[in-house]
């Protein structure tokens, strides 16, 4: 694999030299263009020499709620005045710590709950050591019902499945489930198992997205970290019933705690015999190996993810076909996310009935949550789908933070949008939310006080789209820099009272021609905001800078 070959590179200079990419196109036959194409498409290779020390703070909406401008700005005074030229501070984008807003990158490690006290002591201990430790910390996640098992290597479903399991019946546990797919679309899970096990082909893969990079989303990283055994035994037993017998798990680049989790897990399961050739003494296969992300938002979609294992740019493909037929190298491959295969032991374990009986509210099932925002007690938590939000707000996250009132949420993600506070009983469940003109989206609901500036908000999303898009198609790449532009206008009291007339059409060509979810939902947080809260995009309006100022109130919340 081509991002192998230049993560090698780069380990042992530090960047990507140009003589090296020259040689690597040399020994592979790859022409040169192409090795540099994909060298330059993601943000974690380098092409010219690394800074003495690279730090970089997350912006994005969690952090943004959370002073992250005012943390870039003094670490960058701090840089200048204490004469450390060669150190590089700029921002980046989420670094999927959205509970401990605001979060920093400090050569490639990612620190939390930063404060401006705090980052000057790092900066401190960086100059005078060269390093830093790595942040204690520690997680929690509420006690669930997602693991059936008393110890992390049980792995029941799988043994009872190799003793004399059947895969129709096991994918028919699936379907009747009503399982769906974790990651934002919410395809059921069995329909997309089923359709690979039918596609004929010698070769096939089952591979397990897990990198989730969406801002206020960081669900899937508390599972990989509590319950790595029951993604891994999923995505065992999600392989071997589509006749897969190699898998891999797509994981983020900044997830280095989670990989470690990991990879003793998988060591585990192949020292067990659950793992490798000839699996519990059966005659069944399969092999595990972690593909580390190179970076980038896009690469969460799954033909991006595909193009990006196969040694391309992460852009991606046009559908149909669809990978569960033509997937990795052309072959059937089984895409699902970390939550998806995590559950499945349990359903196998306690029925499918089971499952579907864990809702409320007229849902099936259940669900991990990633909340953040204002919010007392951010953090993932198990709910039953069909869950208020406005319960899941003061049950399981104590209440909105500071003692103020509820203006707004996102249901799923960044990408859902924004609704306003008079729509907090509705239900977190699929059709409820895109009835409502959302979608419940990565599972993470970001909560917003009163005082929050939403075409501010609106403009922080939607950049984050224009710097993510992978710029494949014309509507994404142009679609959302002209949305930045307009909201730039206004935010700087530039706008005229037709400065925002374009983004109804602008959005719909958007969502009617762009080749993918980004560039499809991209415009989703402004024209959500402009529904529900039109008052704040009216012009004149005075610099977001100045009202952000004012509506702290002294806090930290931007």
């Amino acid at each position: 694999m081509l991002i192998d070959d230049l993560r090698e590179i780069q380990a042992r200079h530090g960047y990507l030299p140009d003589e090296e990419l020259k040689s690597l196109s040399e020994r592979k036959g790859i022409p040169l263009y192409e090795a540099h194409g994909v060298a330059s498409f993601y943000p974690h290779f380098r092409l010219k020499p690394p800074p003495d020390a690279t730090l970089r703070v997350c912006t994005d909406l969690s952090c943004h709620l959370h002073g992250a401008c005012d943390v870039l700005e003094t670490l960058r005074e701090t840089v200048d005045y204490a004469g450390l030229d060669k150190w590089e501070v700029s921002r980046t984008s989420c670094l999927g710590q959205c509970d401990g807003a605001p979060a920093v990158s400090i050569n490639d490690r990612s620190y939390r709950s930063m404060t401006v006290d705090r980052l000057a002591r790092f900066v401190a201990r960086l100059a005078d050591n060269g390093k830093i430790s790595r942040q204690p910390f520690r997680r929690r996640t509420n006690p669930g019902r997602i693991d059936p098992y008393d110890h992390p290597l049980a792995a029941e479903s799988l043994k009872q499945w190799i003793s004399g399991g059947d895969a129709d019946r096991l994918v028919q546990t699936i379907k009747d489930s009503g399982l769906r797919g974790m990651g934002g679309a919410g395809f059921p899970a069995g329909v997309k198992w089923d359709l690979v096990r039918k596609t004929e082909s010698e070769v096939k893969y089952a591979i397990c997205n897990a990198d989730e990079s969406e801002p206020g989303t960081f669900k899937d990283r508390e599972i990989l970290y509590h319950y790595p055994h029951l993604v891994i035994e999923g995505l065992i037993l999600g392989g071997l019933a589509v006749g897969a017998n190699r898998g891999y798990l797509f994981l983020r680049h900044e997830y280095d705690r989670e990989r470690e989790v990991l990879e003793k897990t998988i060591r585990a399961f192949y020292s067990a015999g659950c793992l490798g050739d000839g699996i519990l003494n059966s005659e069944r296969s399969f092999h595990l190996e972690i593909f580390d992300s190179p970076g980038g938002y896009i690469c969460g979609e799954e033909t991006a993810l595909l193009e990006a294992m196969e040694g391309k740019r992460a852009e991606p493909r046009n559908k149909p076909p669809f990978p569960g037929t033509h997937g990795l190298h052309g072959r059937p491959t089984l895409i699902n996310n970390v939550e998806t295969f995590a559950w499945v032991p349990a359903i196998l374990q306690r029925g499918a009935d089971w499952f579907r009986s864990q809702g409320t509210n007229g849902a099936s099932g259940r669900k991990y949550i990633a909340l953040s925002g204002h919010v007392e007690r951010p953090g993932v938590y198990e709910i039953p789908l069909g869950t208020r939000v406005c319960d899941l707000i003061q049950d399981y996250g104590g209440g909105v933070s500071g003692g103020r009132e509820l203006k707004a949420f996102a249901p799923g993600g960044t990408s859902s949008g924004f609704l306003p506070a008079s729509m907090a009983e509705i239900p977190l469940d699929f059709k409820p939310l895109a009835d409502a003109g959302s979608m419940l989206g990565s599972g993470a609901v970001i909560v917003l006080a009163e005082g929050t500036d939403m075409a501010d908000l609106a403009c922080n999303a939607v950049t984050f789209f224009r710097n993510e898009s992978c710029g494949k198609c014309v509507p994404c790449r142009t679609g959302t820099e002209h949305l930045v532009r307009m909201l730039g206008a206004v935010l700087e009291g530039n706008g005229r009272s037709d400065t925002l007339e374009p983004v109804a059409d602008v959005a719909e060509a958007m969502e009617l021609t762009s080749i993918c979810g980004l560039g499809q939902a991209a415009a989703l947080p402004l024209t959500s905001a402009l529904r529900y809260f039109p008052d704040e995009f009216e012009t004149p309006r005075r610099n977001a800078a100045d009202r952000r100022g004012e509506e702290a109130g002294g806090g930290s919340d931007g």
